[in-house]
């Protein structure tokens, strides 16, 4: 529950309480004859003790409910992580052959391709282009994507 909804709560309740000890107060000074005949009355005295405590009382609920009614309410704190770029890591060729150099230089030139767009420019087989390509995915430095009928290949 808000802040504010709580102060309007406590001022309410506040309010009902002032009425009934005003109420009370009224009675029993209306009454205050046929309670105490004497001039000084101990349950007279008391009793105003009881109301000034209780107005009191009534009184810091008030400024209690003032002051959330006042107050701003809880921002929310939101995080967000911040994505860091990668930085590109270097593509150690020395462990490729020649045919997966090409492959590899054909989609760094285009970056990236369909696959049967490699097979066209390279003139490999559908079979050997795949294997090609498997050994790359292999070794983390290029990856398939299927669109449609057709794989895209990109670099990692």
């Amino acid at each position: 529950m808000e802040n504010k909804y709580v102060g309007y709560i406590l001022i309410a309740v506040s309010i009902i309480l002032l009425i009934n000890v005003i109420s009370i107060s009224s009675i029993f000074n209306s009454n205050n004859q046929s309670f105490c005949t004497a001039d000084s009355c101990p349950y007279h005295q008391s009793f105003n003790q009881i109301i000034y405590l209780s107005i009191s009382t009534i009184v810091l609920l008030l400024i209690t409910g003032i002051i959330l009614i006042k107050s701003k309410p809880e921002e929310k704190t939101i995080i967000k992580e911040i994505e860091v770029e990668k930085p590109k890591k270097e593509i150690d060729t020395s462990e490729l052959n020649a045919e997966e150099k090409e492959v590899l230089n054909l989609i760094k030139e285009n970056k990236a391709m369909f696959q049967a767009d490699l097979i066209e420019k390279t003139e490999f087989g559908k079979v050997k282009m795949t294997r090609i390509i498997d050994r790359l995915e292999g070794k983390d430095i290029v990856e398939r994507k299927r669109r449609g009928m057709n794989n895209v290949v990109v670099l990692k």
